[in-house]
């Protein structure tokens, strides 16, 4: 079962997740009660893009969201 890598249908999954992933790293960044200007927005930038990267990356292994070109399952 090998799943279709590197297609268009896979890096618009793959960075779905990724941004997805990035805007929850973000939300878990901030405390509640903290005032929009507390906030380390450099830090957060950085930390979500990392965390970004790394969801493309562990995407390589495989989408669930891809269907498998032998199947057509998704």
């Amino acid at each position: 079962m090998k799943q279709n890598v590197f297609t268009a249908e896979w890096f618009k999954a793959a960075l779905i997740r990724a941004i997805k992933t990035m805007a929850q790293t973000a939300l878990s960044l901030f405390t509640v009660g903290m005032a929009a200007e507390e906030i380390p927005w450099p830090y957060v930038a950085s930390v979500s893009l990392v965390a970004g990267i790394y969801s493309l990356l562990t995407s390589v292994a495989g989408l669930p969201e891809v269907s498998d070109d032998s199947s057509g399952l998704k």
